[in-house]
Formats: structure tokens, sequence, C-alpha cells
């Protein structure tokens, strides 16, 4: 099995179809189709922040659940917008005003098939995929190794949120550990959820949100050839946004 991995979208539609274009994908039927049967896998975080979050989510939707041409796992603010969902009482912050605010703006009854879509794509997704045919695993935040093949409480807050440490920083953000550096598997760990300005590789794990919604750049990691491919950003850039690892 040929995958392209996927960072974080956050919306970005347009880089979406640029990116796909560059990875050789044709639109066919409304969705992407490559013609090596490459299938893609979404890293979570398909909304918030970024110009088109429904569009986004309704792409994923169909090449994952109704064509199954596609492989998606949830990121934190997708699970923050599933809560949403539900009617549960969420902080609008950090992104999820500006889904919210696309959903609102839309017809009843079309917000009721959004609503419904997303909470089907949420509900089926694995908080992690193994994907023994690519030595892979991808995580939204990655995964310890010794996390691996369990789904309890522990491991879902680990994939949604990396390896927090219950502090945080003086801007809010909280302090995660670097868990890549300890890495040992002979599997690949691919991943998003922290901003970097290139893909970083640490051991045998990968993060490839490049922060597109940041100004930066859409990239996507190609296995079994361990290369990736990036597309600019159509959004400005917000320096800040950026992590820098030692």
């Amino acid at each position: 099995m040929k995958i392209d991995v996927i960072g974080d979208v956050h919306g970005c539609l347009d880089e979406l179809k640029d990116l796909f274009e560059a990875l050789g994908y044709t639109l066919q039927e409304g969705i992407y189709i490559h013609p090596d049967r490459r299938i893609p896998v979404f890293v979570g975080d398909i909304t918030d922040r970024g110009p088109n979050s429904l569009a986004v989510m309704e792409l994923v939707y169909d090449m994952v659940i109704v064509h199954k041409k596609a492989k998606y796992v949830p990121g934190n603010h997708c699970n923050k917008l599933y809560r949403f969902f539900l009617g549960n009482k969420v902080q609008q912050t950090h992104g999820l005003e500006t889904t919210v605010a696309e959903y609102e703006a839309l017809p009843t009854r079309k917000q009721k098939f959004i609503q419904k879509k997303f909470i089907t794509l949420y509900e089926q997704a694995p908080l992690y995929i193994e994907i023994p045919e690519a030595n892979a695993i991808v995580a939204h935040a990655g995964i310890r190794e010794d996390l691996i093949g369990r789904n309890d409480k522990k491991v879902k807050t680990f994939v949604l949120y990396g390896d927090i440490s219950g502090e945080f920083h003086p801007d809010g953000r909280p302090v995660r550990r670097d868990w890549a550096k300890h890495y040992q598997g002979d599997r690949w760990i691919v991943y998003g959820h922290t901003p970097v300005r290139e893909p970083r590789i640490k051991n045998k794990t990968i993060n490839i949100d490049t922060g597109c919604v940041f100004g930066n750049r859409l990239t996507a990691f190609r296995l079994p050839e361990e290369e990736t491919m990036a597309v600019p950003s159509k959004q400005p850039l917000v320096e800040e946004k950026f992590t820098t690892f030692d």
C-alpha cells in the first residue's frame, strides 16, 4: 500500500486541492483519486482557523466515509468540534469560532446535514491508524511506543494533545514533552499538531504540520518513498505560531 499522509489542513481548501494535484491526484466525481491507487491519510485538525472548514470536512467525509478512498484520524480541533455538534458547552476559541461562524451562516436544513456528516466521520475514526503495509502509524499528535496497541483514556489524550505535562507557557500554550527524541521503534510515526517551519524528522518520527493556516506550507509525507511534498500557503504568515526544537 502506498500512502500520502496529509498534515493539518485547518480549513485551507485551496491549498489541499493544490497538494492533491501536486501529488498526482485527479478530481473524479467530487473526490481526489490517484492513478496508482495511493491512499490519502488525513492526520486530523481538518477544520478551524482557515477560510473553508466546512468544505474541507465535506470533502474528507466523501473520501473517507462515502467512497472509502482515504483514511482519517481526529485531532484536538476535531474533538472540540465534535463536542460542539453534540451540544456540549465548549469555548468557541482557538479557531473553533471560525467553523461555527460558517456553520451558523447556513440554512437550518444544511446545518443538520453538516452536523450529521461530521459526527459520523468522527465517530467512525480510530484514535490512530496502524498501517503495516507502509510500516507506519498515523496519530494526530504522535504516540509513544509503549502506548501503541492501546485505546484507553491516556492514549486518547496523548494522540489528541501530545505528551502534555500539565504546565503552561506564559502565552497559555500547554508545555509538551519532546516524546519523539526518545522514540526507538522501527515503524514510522507520522503526526502533526505542533506547527513547524520544516517537517521535523526525529528518529523514525516525522511532524508534517508545517503551519499552512499560519502562512507557511501544507505538507504530505509519502510512503514507502519516505519523501515529503509541500505546496505554499495562501494565508498570511503568523511567525510566532511556529515551534522550534533543540
